[in-house]
């Protein structure tokens, strides 16, 4: 039989947890559900063991340290991953690892954008910076993903296995979606119901600091995984200044045979000699990206 493991990174869900277990286990009675308790200060690990859950401890605050954990720790053949808040519904757990064992899907995304996120949710500045976060990312990788940042998602062994955690936070999701969309892991969405948090509960993002750590990871990851891309842009833009400073000093020259602004003309010229290194630096940085893929999938093909 297939194994099935539910991992629920929780911090200070003690209101909520033992909900999130009870429906997992019922919808997915073969699944073992694993609650791992990020150094909450209320009763969540005790409302998760006596919910039925196996506990873990991670005392490394935030959540990608959290799912860093998870993935080296359980084996399984299908990972659902789920918050503890009570906001996802349990009745689409069995479709989404369905098509994990039985479809192929390296990755089930939870899609909450689709269905009742933008309506339910409370905070509207949360529903603009999804929205945003989708954009940048479908365009800078050519992909058509509905939701990059729902923490309600199924993946498969390799997928998870293969996966380097870098971020400490909120911004694993986006790291997770990237990855997958790079090295063409074979992505499927369900649209799933959401739901707000119930009275008393109390969200952990931060709309300002979190929504920054998203938008900085996205920079950083285009940087590493499109680097012709992002330098080649950045080489764009500082050819057109040094043309734009360099175009009537040009004129001046041939109206008279004169060159009297030379700091202009050499402030040009040192700056279009740096959009040239940055074009350089990103035509080898590619190559080496490029061989960084086919090595990974030299690995995955080995294990």
């Amino acid at each position: 039989m297939k194994r099935i493991a539910v991992l629920i990174p929780c911090y200070n869900e003690g209101l909520t947890i033992a909900r999130v277990v009870s429906d997992f286990k019922s919808q997915l009675p073969e699944a073992t559900v694993y609650v791992f308790d990020n150094n909450s200060t209320d009763n969540t690990a005790s409302e998760a063991l006596a919910a039925g859950a196996t506990v873990c401890s991670e005392p490394r605050r935030g959540k990608g340290n959290v799912i860093r954990s998870m993935f080296r720790q359980i084996d399984a053949d299908c990972y659902l991953m789920v918050d503890g808040d009570d906001t996802y519904s349990a009745q689409h757990a069995a479709e989404m690892c369905r098509m994990v064992l039985d479809d192929g899907a390296d990755m089930v995304i939870g899609n909450r954008l689709s269905s009742t996120y933008l309506q339910v949710n409370r905070r509207p500045f949360h529903n603009v910076g999804n929205l945003l976060v989708r954009w940048l990312i479908n365009r800078l990788f050519q992909s058509d993903v509905r939701d990059i940042m729902t923490g309600y998602r199924a993946m498969g062994r390799t997928f998870v296995k293969h996966f380097p955690v870098l971020s400490k936070g909120f911004e694993i999701e986006t790291e997770m979606t990237i990855h997958a969309l790079d090295h063409n892991f074979l992505i499927a969405e369900v649209p799933v119901e959401y739901r707000n948090r119930p009275s008393g509960s109390e969200s952990k993002l931060s709309t300002l600091g979190d929504g920054y750590r998203v938008l900085k990871t996205i920079f950083l990851l285009f940087r590493d995984y499109r680097p012709f891309l992002f330098f080649s842009t950045i080489a764009y833009l500082l050819a057109l200044v040094a043309v734009i400073l360099m175009v009537p000093v040009y004129r001046e020259y041939l109206a008279t045979g004169l060159v009297p602004r030379f700091p202009t003309l050499i402030g040009s010229g040192f700056i279009l000699l740096f959009a040239i290194i940055m074009w350089v630096s990103g035509l080898i940085l590619e190559v080496i990206a490029k061989k960084h893929r086919q090595l990974y999938e030299l690995l995955l093909n080995r294990s």
